[in-house]
């Protein structure tokens, strides 16, 4: 065994006796393999940003998983591939599968993300600088997490099946640490391609998506290994592999056949989507068209559902968008006089709404109202996680001395909301208000939603019209899904453009908006479930798996030998 696994690491996998039994193998595979991972220079990069930009296709909007079966494979060869330079020392030698894996994630980010550069395009005489960084530069950034992985990987990489289980380890914790680092992104984390449709979120629940992730990369790479030699270890891996997916499978198909379907008695929701284009929506000049518009499109969707508690359900949630208010709402007391009367008795209106606070109003925050149907406002969350740069500007001071803020038009941006609270609502245990970006970090308010007070639904208002008719609005209500699933609660969404949604608590559609239309989804409230394992433990099944993951790469690695 060397003492430093960055070698000559184009034999993983295909040395010593190994090698001799090419001919065995199926010809296709194994030329393909071996192709990949004699590949050098520019050549090996193209391949690393296309393979990551093609794994993209298994994302939303796209949801076609079968590429992924073709990326990771091509990944895993690269990793296997790369040598450091003889004699160079530990950085030197580390570099090469760094690199391979940087250029996998930047591929993987900018493909993925390229939509975020659509933000800056609404107003893009001011933001002009923001676009290189959000459509390349922030991918560039988040290509060093796959570049460390990859490292880390080759740490433990073997010939046969065990390396595998060293590529998938190292990546899933790339991703965990993604996620929670530096404030956390974990947009478009890998276990999202594993669970395009209901039947494939059930795992969540059990796993969350973290440990969706390292089932993931298992399985998504697992081709690789048909190129090698027929043994024991590589039959071991692929039934492992196979034994995955059915259970995958299987607990989803046993999940949603004995799933409960009922719906809560005596509630009715109308979610509202205006479709109000980010373009127009904080100019003063637009400010009375968009206010009789929400107020237009709320009537014609109550219409529909009749008198509460006469001929509908006693009570009543409309829900509106993130930061649907075109101004600051308590200052505009006609605008209060407009909700009491749109608002019959048993009705309540849920709403993004920017709340001041502070000597000089000088505190802005993202908010909730809970607003009842005398157009008081009863109750107020505020936003937790904002999105750096987006609400707020890092490094605020030194940045602002550039002539660089925030993009949100908030002088000084937004204040971070003290804690996550559910709102009481009549007929219900309440609701879990998010906004935005924040529900796709489920543990950071899994405790509230598993304790004593557990709400019946997640209230989830966004306004994604920044990014059009992109990918973007795809993504986020897959990531808002999936964390609905994992905690087992309905969720309940106002998008201002779309995607609006209500989804039991197994994330299938009840009602849904298109993106880019305009209306309301008209539903009952489905019943919330039992809180299920994830929600009450969050993370320690991911946890467990990884562990065991590892001890098979670390055994691997003893037993047959690290790759040179």
């Amino acid at each position: 065994m060397n003492e430093w696994p960055f070698g000559d690491g184009r034999a993983a996998g295909y040395s010593g006796a190994a090698a001799s039994s090419l001919v065995r193998r199926p010809p296709f595979l194994a030329r393909l393999a071996g192709g990949v991972m004699l590949l050098e220079g520019w050549r090996r990069a193209l391949l690393a940003i296309l393979a990551g930009a093609i794994a993209t296709l298994a994302l939303p909007p796209f949801n076609l998983p079968v590429f992924a079966f073709v990326s990771f494979p091509i990944l895993l060869w690269l990793i296997g591939g790369v040598a450091g330079a003889p004699g160079a020392g530990l950085l030197g030698r580390a570099a090469p599968a760094f690199v391979v894996g940087w250029q996998f994630g930047f591929g993987y980010f900018v493909a993925g993300l390229w939509w975020l550069g659509a933000a800056m395009m609404v107003d893009v005489g001011e933001f002009w600088w923001a676009i290189p960084f959000a459509v390349l530069g922030l991918p560039a950034i988040l290509a060093f997490y796959f570049g460390f992985a990859a490292v880390l990987a080759r740490l433990f990489w073997s010939e046969g099946a065990g390396r595998l289980f060293a590529f998938a380890a190292a990546f899933a914790l790339a991703e965990y640490a993604r996620g929670v680092l530096f404030t956390g992104f974990p947009w478009n984390e890998i276990g999202v391609m594993a669970a395009p449709i209901p039947l494939m979120m059930q795992s969540v629940s059990v796993v969350g998506l973290h440990g969706l992730t390292l089932g993931a990369l298992l399985v998504f790479a697992a081709p690789a290994l048909l190129a090698d030699p027929a043994g024991r270890s590589r039959a071991a891996a692929l039934a492992l592999v196979a034994l995955l997916v059915v259970a995958h499978l299987g607990f989803g198909a046993w999940r949603l056949w004995n799933s409960q379907e009922g719906t809560v008695a005596d509630v009715s929701l109308l979610v509202v989507q205006p479709g109000i284009e980010q373009s127009d929506k904080w100019d003063e000049a637009e400010a009375d068209r968009i206010w009789r518009r929400l107020v237009g499109v709320t009537l014609q969707g109550k219409s529909k559902m009749g008198t509460p508690g006469r001929d509908a359900p006693r009570s009543r949630l409309i829900v509106w968008p993130e930061s649907a208010f075109p101004f600051i709402l308590t200052h505009h007391p006609e605008a209060i006089a407009d909700l009491g009367q749109m608002l019959q008795p048993g009705e309540s209106l849920a709403a993004g709404a920017t709340r001041l606070e502070g000597d000089d109003n000088s505190l802005a925050y993202n908010s909730v109202y809970l607003i009842d149907d005398e157009g008081a406002i009863v109750e107020a969350r505020d936003k937790v996680h904002l999105v750096p740069f987006g609400e707020y500007l890092p490094l605020g001071s030194l940045l602002s001395r550039f002539g660089l803020h925030q993009i949100v038009e908030m002088p000084g941006g937004f204040t971070l909301g003290a804690s996550h609270g559910s709102v009481p609502f009549a007929g219900t245990a309440g609701f879990l208000p998010l906004v935005c970006y924040e529900i796709i970090f489920p543990s950071e308010y899994a405790a509230i939603v598993a304790g004593k007070n557990r709400p019946s639904f997640i209230l989830n208002v966004t306004n994604d019209a920044w990014y059009g008719r992109t990918p973007g609005p795809y993504q986020h209500l897959r990531q808002a899904e999936l964390a609905a699933v994992a905690l087992g609660l309905p969720l309940v969404r106002s998008a201002n453009t779309g995607i609006s949604v209500v989804n039991d608590a197994y994330g299938r559609t009840i009602d849904s908006l298109a993106l880019g239309s305009t209306g309301n989804v008209e539903a009952p409230l489905p019943d919330v479930l039992t809180a299920p394992f994830y929600a009450r433990y969050i993370d320690l099944a991911f946890w467990c798996a990884f562990v065991a993951t590892c001890a098979v790469a670390i055994a691997t690695a003893l037993t047959m030998g690290k790759s040179n």
